[in-house]
């Protein structure tokens, strides 16, 4: 079994993009280097949308030219349109993803286009990632419930991801973008997609609002999938889904995989500090389940006492 877990960070890009606080450039830049701090390898640092749709990323460009460990750190990059894809080449991005919604509706409402009309933007991006030798990555959104249509059938999701592979995707990331999954319906859609590719192929991407993030991230591991996104404090969630508060807390999947004898490389004590500094930054309360316990952890590491 492998017993390493890649945990890839979307608190710069998923978290931050909506909130109703914009950061500077320098301020995304010091919570990327507390992530760094922590042991964080794998980031998505932003993406490359209309400022004027998503002003919370604007300057991602800048930013990449600004980033440190460039050379053992796995930074990616979100681009929605060829524009975005252009203005990631030009700054370096190694790593794009491409976003495509499992229903028609939520491309309607997300991005004004049809389904078939995603796929083929999503597919021209990831074949002109693989000919220009940049990593192309796809997310499948709304893939277990979309809040316009319901739950999606599991063979739309397989089909897409297929889709996605055949475009040139180095990985699919299965997202639960509403949080509305569960173990069984994790395992009833993964089951059918570890058969396209291998297990390694795929990601996951969990939302906690109902508080199953953690027990979906074990279904998905049973079935061998090793990648998952999350979130510093529980950061975000996607501003244009109803109902998709709460990403996974990197803290509490980070603790999990420890207490399970699984490697991350992440030390689940050192997320603290930087968790207080993205509250600090952003002014939103933050903190997964497991925030309160390691800060008592650290505290008496440190000699400190709790009545």
């Amino acid at each position: 079994m492998n017993d390493f877990v890649t945990v890839n960070e979307v608190g710069p890009r998923d978290g931050l993009q909506s909130q109703g606080k914009t950061l500077s450039i320098e301020e995304r830049l010091s919570m990327i280097n507390r992530l760094l701090a922590s042991g964080v390898r794998s980031i998505e640092v932003g993406s490359f949308v209309s400022p004027k749709a998503v002003p919370q990323m604007a300057g991602t460009g800048e930013l990449f030219t600004q980033l440190a460990m460039t050379d053992s750190v796995a930074y990616s990059a979100l681009v929605p349109n060829l524009r975005g894809y252009e203005l990631a080449r030009a700054a370096g991005v190694k790593s794009i993803a491409v976003v495509l919604s499992a229903t028609e509706t939520m491309n309607q409402r997300n991005i004004n286009m049809s389904l078939e009309q995603s796929v083929a933007v999503c597919s021209a991006l990831l074949q002109r990632a693989r000919e220009d030798g940049i990593e192309g990555r796809a997310y499948v959104a709304v893939a277990f419930e979309c809040p316009f249509e319901g739950l999606t059938p599991v063979a739309v999701v397989e089909s897409l991801t297929a889709r996605m592979f055949e475009a040139g995707a180095r990985k699919v990331i299965i997202a639960d973008t509403i949080g509305a999954a569960n173990p069984k319906s994790v395992r009833d859609v993964l089951s059918r997609l570890v058969g396209l590719d291998a297990a390694s192929m795929l990601s996951c991407h969990f939302h906690d609002t109902r508080g199953m993030a953690l027990a979906n991230v074990l279904a998905a591991l049973d079935l061998g999938v090793r990648e998952f996104d999350s979130s510093i404090g529980g950061l975000g969630g996607c501003p244009f889904s109803p109902g998709a508060t709460g990403n996974l807390a990197t803290e509490d999947l980070v603790l999990m995989l420890d207490s399970m004898g699984l490697r991350s490389g992440i030390e689940p004590l050192a997320l603290i500090d930087t968790i207080q500094h993205v509250q600090a930054l952003t002014g939103v309360p933050l903190g997964g389940h497991s925030f309160r316990w390691l800060q008592r952890q650290a505290d008496k590491q440190q000699g400190g006492a709790h009545v």
